[in-house]
């Protein structure tokens, strides 16, 4: 399939199941980085938006090992139950996200602090090397970038396709395979903590202010642990509430505590918009029309509904992300 991608075969109408990279699955022309990107992925799900009816799944064995999927029986048929449900879950929905385009613009720090005068000379001052702190923070719009996309624009194929898993008498297997990624969500918490005091020396040395680091601290809870709420959310609108809360109680007594209060709070309000996302009508072919269409003034509603409150967070920290939304010319 790469060697493919490689030499430009690509049906007009293929589609990419979504993953952690920028939407290369729904672009005409993929770029090496997004060909080498899909060779980091366990899984790859290839399927015709033209014809619904099959789809087709590369396993990739040595990623399988190493993300733990191919000892674990049960989380192998999670996430196998949920890659076959990707084509099923297509509707009129999915057709819309997929007619927008969404892309930051800039991201600036609106009211700049002065960095602490520590009375000695930072190391990397002596040596005239690029500051690590001035590099995170450039990399912010692009971060950000990414994950507008991901809770936005590709959360309703996400979504979806969870809640269907869920229907299809998988419900037990995709509870289990998100139990382990819940129980990877607080393991990583002690990453966190190291970052926060590696970034409280910073401060110290008067290489970043306090300010920065509450900006990049909650830039990683937001980019870290929001996705999760795609997971969950699909539990409480297929009517599994104790599956839901028992994913919760995971994150509330391990994660949660030791994120920005912020963070938490948006992962509240994401779970409540993506629980709230109007029901699709059956699937259909997508050239075929339907009165029942949900219309792309409200799927672009939706979506900047969601870029709000990441935008609403990042103003606490007096950071303004500025961005563009409209229809795609694809």
């Amino acid at each position: 399939m790469l060697r493919q991608l490689r030499q430009g075969a690509r049906p007009a109408s293929l589609a990419f199941a979504p993953s952690e990279n920028r939407g290369y699955h729904d672009r005409q022309n993929l770029s090496t980085a997004d060909i080498a990107a899909l060779s980091e992925r366990p899984v790859v799900n290839v399927y015709d938006l033209a014809d619904l009816s099959t789809c087709n799944i590369f396993v990739n064995r040595r990623e399988m090992m190493t993300q733990h999927y191919w000892e674990d029986a049960q989380a192998m048929r999670g996430l196998m139950a949920h890659e076959h449900a990707h084509p099923l879950a297509e509707n009129e929905i999915t057709r819309a996200s997929r007619q927008i385009h969404f892309q930051v613009l800039d991201g600036r720090v609106t009211t700049p602090q002065p960095r602490a005068e520590t009375g000695t000379t930072s190391p990397r001052a002596e040596t005239g090397t690029t500051s690590e702190t001035g590099n995170r923070l450039s990399k912010i719009p692009r971060v950000l970038d990414l994950l507008g996309e991901k809770l936005s624009l590709l959360a309703p194929r996400e979504i979806l396709t969870n809640e269907m898993t869920i229907q299809s008498s998988f419900s037990e297997d995709l509870l289990h395979l998100n139990l382990c990624n819940m129980d990877n969500a607080g393991a990583s918490i002690a990453g966190r903590t190291a970052l926060a005091q590696h970034l409280q020396q910073e401060v110290a040395q008067g290489d970043l202010t306090e300010q920065e680091t509450g900006l990049l601290l909650l830039v990683g809870d937001l980019n870290g642990f929001l996705p999760l709420a795609l997971e969950i959310a699909p539990f409480y609108r297929a009517g599994k509430p104790d599956e839901a809360r028992a994913l919760e109680q995971i994150l509330e007594t391990r994660v949660f505590p030791f994120l920005d209060p912020l963070a938490v709070k948006c992962y509240m309000d994401l779970r409540d918009h993506y629980i709230a996302l109007s029901a699709p009508s059956a699937p259909s072919a997508p050239s075929a029309p339907s009165a029942g269409n949900l219309p792309l003034s409200e799927m672009v509603a939706w979506s900047n509904t969601v870029l709000q409150i990441l935008c609403q967070a990042l103003m606490v920290k007096d950071y303004s992300l500025q961005y563009e939304m409209g229809l795609s010319e694809r």
